[in-house]
């Protein structure tokens, strides 16, 4: 129970800085990128990766990967809006806590709780410590880590990739690597 406490606790946490970290926002250059999907892993901008495979939805797997062509830097936000990606706040948090993209989970959704009984998503206050949505960046070449700073203000280099991931009861714990 206590490692199952820790746990919440720490995800709690991570979610809390992930929408501290964004409540700063710097205006940004703006790009003129342009939309590709993204193809063998080849991407001459910005790969926009959307991970929504561990909720198993009946009307088929929402995931993405998407590439923006730029050669300037661009803000997370910017590089969603380019792919076509739409993200929801929350009541008590509005958009510095990602609670839905494109709309899943759906608020009719049943999430399965940890205990087995079903949770549904309401987007009022922070997700469910079992079933959120992480931000995540990738350096060219590099391993995949946690977004230090929120949409609004996360800036991305060419050659970066960026992932929102849906984790249900822990997995899955880190995005897939970009082939």
């Amino acid at each position: 129970m206590t490692s199952t406490l820790r746990t919440l606790a720490a995800t709690s946490a991570a979610a809390l800085l992930l929408a501290l970290a964004a409540c700063t926002a710097t205006p940004s250059p703006e790009p003129t990128p342009t939309q590709a999907t993204a193809g063998a892993g080849e991407c001459a901008g910005v790969t926009v990766v959307v991970d929504a495979s561990a909720l198993e939805l009946e009307d088929g797997d929402p995931s993405q990967e998407t590439c923006i062509q730029t050669d300037d830097a661009i803000a997370a936000s910017d590089a969603l809006d380019q792919a076509d990606v739409t993200t929801e706040g929350t009541v008590d948090y509005g958009d510095q806590v990602v609670c839905r993209v494109n709309g899943v989970p759906a608020e009719d959704v049943a999430l399965p709780q940890p205990d087995g009984s079903d949770y549904f998503e309401a987007c009022e206050g922070m997700p469910a410590a079992f079933a959120y949505w992480s931000l995540w960046v990738q350096p060219e070449g590099g391993e995949w880590e946690y977004a230090q700073e929120g949409l609004s203000t996360l800036q991305l280099q060419p050659g970066e990739s960026l992932a929102l991931l849906f984790s249900l009861n822990g997995d899955p714990g880190a995005p897939s690597s970009i082939s």
